[in-house]
């Protein structure tokens, strides 16, 4: 159960189910594989409560071939946006397999793209791998934000540590410096 949202699983965006296809064909014939990550729905504009998967997390470290992914679980991060997992089979086959069945316990919707990875290539399945639905929504995702910051914003970042820390306040980095021989001590 997450804290103050509802856990209800609404669909996965459109653009997010697009890109499980378009990674899971440039994958192939080895096996694609994420995890799921869902935000809640009036972040998204939706007038409901509950969670729209929005995006999928690679694993560093995931290795695959034709018949197989793996994870290095030591690399998966306690994600509480997390939701399920997704991955290929390159065989064409939209059923989970005995190893699947087993990965399956964490989450809420696990989801298989076969070859050809066209449209209709994939279902969803719930965690004990029985075929659940999962609705396609048409709506727009937030801008990706991790890297939205600007040199000013270093500067300012970089200033309040140094007064958190004692030392004397400096001028921001500027452009325009000479490059004199004590330009680099600032």
């Amino acid at each position: 159960m997450r804290l103050f949202r509802s856990s209800e699983l609404l669909g996965i965006a459109r653009e997010t189910l697009e890109f499980v296809r378009e990674a899971s064909e440039e994958s192939h014939p080895d096996e694609y594989m994420g995890f799921l990550r869902a935000e809640d729905a009036r972040k998204l504009g939706l007038d409901r409560s509950g969670q729209v998967i929005t995006d999928v997390l690679v694993i560093p470290g995931t290795t695959s071939n034709p018949v197989s992914a793996t994870v290095k679980t030591s690399m998966k991060p306690n994600d509480v946006q997390s939701v399920g997992s997704v991955h290929s089979h390159p065989n064409g086959a939209l059923r989970p397999s005995s190893a699947d069945l087993s990965t399956f316990g964490q989450g809420d919707v696990h989801i298989i793209v076969g070859a050809p990875y066209g449209p209709d290539d994939w279902r969803a399945f719930d965690n004990r791998g029985e075929p659940t639905t999962l609705d396609v929504l048409d709506i727009e995702l937030p801008e990706e934000r991790f890297f939205d910051f600007t040199q000013e914003d270093i500067d300012a970042e970089l200033v309040d540590e140094g007064r958190r820390r004692g030392v004397v306040d400096h001028e921001p980095y500027d452009d325009d410096d000479d490059g004199g021989l004590l330009s680099w001590l600032r």
